[in-house]
């Protein structure tokens, strides 16, 4: 979510940050959104008499804002078909490995059991199976012979810091796009992004 807000305060950036939504009070991402007078609410689970409710009520605030593309960032619930469907190609999502390898959690920890050399992440579309929609673009991250799954897990992190952005601009500017197959379209060349320590490729 930093990553993203300090993208949007770019006056080149193809998009601005409406709204904060966590199912956390406590969450931190609320209080820094706040520090840039971007709207911040939370909706917990317990305050809705069931899940249908609950999701209402994050559709009415994304609606009240004005939304027109939603990035999960931490978000660990699953959504409902019916929320999926609402969103289907302007919901993204931000996972820790190279899909469609390790869905899930638990990811640097796998990647290491599994003897990986190369790791990373992946944004990608939200569908109705978990970690399962069309890939928009992935950062890869080199395993060290040294690794533990937190020394991995930072790298990684860093990385996504700068993949999210770049797929969210994609996204905005109608570079890539959910087809009816299922599939991530992109209607321009590919490009790659070369950095210290990562290798970002998107559509």
């Amino acid at each position: 979510m930093n990553a993203l807000i300090a993208a949007a305060m770019k006056p080149d950036f193809p998009a601005g940050i409406v709204a904060v939504i966590s199912d956390r009070a406590s969450a931190a991402g609320l209080e820094r959104a706040a520090e840039f007078d971007i709207p911040a609410m939370s909706f917990s689970r317990k305050d809705f008499a069931d899940k249908a409710a609950h999701e209402a009520a994050i559709l009415k605030a994304l609606d009240e804002a004005e939304a027109d593309f939603v990035c999960l960032a931490g978000f660990m619930r699953i959504l409902s078909g019916d929320f999926v469907r609402r969103w289907r190609g302007r919901m993204i999502n931000i996972h820790p490995s190279l899909l469609p390898s390790f869905k899930g959690l638990d990811t640097h920890h796998r990647a290491l059991a599994n003897g990986c050399r190369i790791h990373g992440a992946s944004v990608h579309f939200v569908t109705d199976d978990m970690d399962e929609g069309p890939i928009i673009a992935q950062a890869a991250v080199p395993v060290m012979n040294d690794d533990t799954p937190e020394t991995l897990g930072d790298r990684v992190l860093k990385a996504e810091h700068q993949l999210y952005p770049i797929a969210l601009a994609q996204l905005v500017k109608g570079q890539v796009r959910m087809s009816g197959e299922g599939l991530s379209v992109a209607s321009g060349e590919g490009s790659v992004n070369c950095t210290d320590e990562t290798l970002i490729v998107s559509s």
